[in-house]
């Protein structure tokens, strides 16, 4: 594997490891700043606000003065993001480490347009790629809420400063060893406006049934992340740790569907419309599961919504960059993660406030939103790149 695979991997392992250190301890954390429900999910929006507003800017920025500066710039913020958060002495100052985190998140965008420039325009080593980039989401996932769970023995706030340092290192290995991948700079003008990524999704007839279906899938994914510890803690009491625990199981389901069910039975045995069908159709049982309240069937939902994420997230990447230019990919992708982020503004904000009036009102929307985008699917053309098994 090449130096700058190597450390793309890194950079999207480091991303997702402060990702998944902050759900299951935030809001053990947050208790010491006496932190409603409604003010943890609030972090989530914040981020993801500013990250709504960067992403679309940082996509095209890395089209034009390519990936390396962008992936830098990004990385380092997140690190002092990290930095501002674990050190914060008030609320406010919480959500100040979120912006500083926000306004700058292009690493994962960045990092996933870097690997599709050096796969030298071929599908299948396009695809393995993005199959890389879901399978160091899943370790990540496996690590990370362990990792915070030991942390947070020692305090509250280590974990985050843990990740604070992890960034910053990785943000000098990328500044010494990662070399530039875009070769076809868009020469075209850049004009910034946040919404501009969500009306060229509006208007782009080919992919706008498959944006619609990613921001309902997204908007019930990140209702439920964002009250998930909340939830485990009220339904169950489980600690820190024992929530912890729970986010690596879901991070081995990703891993696994990555690295080898992927390959050898998704994509060998289904179509990309088939797959996109099963998938939300696992998920949507997954969180109707979840909202029973009852352990041994929330024990059976996890597979079901580790599966579902791990795969129907490779979908929706692959098929956007089939239908993209290649000067335009690292537009595509930031379009993919405006329509992501935008769910993450609004979702957090409803699943704080259906949180404090019962806490299976987030799963029970969650799985509304995504028979929505069942629903779509079903009535819209098939999206995937070529509609028979084995295609990609």
């Amino acid at each position: 594997m090449s130096r700058q695979k190597l450390i793309i991997i890194a950079t999207v392992f480091v991303d997702v490891l402060g990702f998944s250190i902050v759900i299951p301890t935030l809001p053990y954390y947050l208790t010491e700043f006496g932190a409603s429900p409604t003010t943890i999910t609030l972090l989530f929006s914040v981020f993801s606000f500013c990250a709504f507003l960067s992403a679309p800017l940082l996509g095209g920025l890395s089209d034009r003065i390519g990936r390396r500066p962008v992936l830098l710039l990004s990385i380092f913020s997140t690190s002092i993001g990290w930095f501002v958060f674990a050190s914060a002495f008030s609320i406010p100052m919480l959500f100040i480490g979120r912006m500083i985190d926000g306004l700058a998140a292009g690493n994962f965008t960045t990092a996933q347009s870097y690997l599709v420039d050096i796969s030298n325009n071929d599908e299948k080593e396009r695809m393995k790629n993005l199959g890389i980039i879901g399978a160091t989401f899943g370790i990540g996932f496996v690590i990370g809420p362990v990792l915070g769970g030991v942390l947070s023995t020692i305090s509250h706030s280590f974990p985050f400063y843990f990740a604070g340092t992890m960034a910053l290192l990785n943000g000098v290995s990328a500044y010494f060893f990662l070399e530039e991948s875009n070769k076809n700079r868009s020469t075209e003008p850049m004009k910034y406006n946040p919404l501009t990524p969500i009306m060229r999704a509006y208007r782009n007839v080919i992919l706008r049934p498959l944006y619609l279906r990613w921001f309902l899938y997204c908007l019930s994914f990140v209702a439920v992340q964002s009250t998930f510890a909340l939830y485990t803690q009220q339904a169950f009491g489980y600690t820190s740790f024992e929530t912890g625990m729970l986010f690596t199981a879901i991070g081995l389901i990703i891993a696994v569907n990555q690295t080898v069910l992927l390959h050898k039975v998704w994509i060998k045995r289904f179509s990309n419309h088939q797959l996109e069908l099963i998938m939300l159709g696992l998920s949507m049982l997954g969180l109707l599961l979840c909202a029973l309240q009852r352990l041994p069937l929330f024990m059976m939902s996890l597979p079901l919504l580790g599966t579902g994420q791990a795969v129907y997230r490779v979908v929706v990447a692959n098929d956007a960059i089939h239908h993209s230019d290649q000067t335009k990919r690292g537009e595509i992708m930031g379009i993919i993660a405006s329509v992501m982020t935008g769910a993450m503004v609004i979702g957090p904000l409803a699943a704080g406030a259906l949180f404090e009036q019962n806490i299976i009102y987030p799963f029970l929307a969650g799985a509304a939103a995504v028979g929505a985008a069942l629903l779509v699917s079903f009535i819209s053309a098939p999206s995937g790149p070529i509609q028979t098994k084995n295609s990609l």
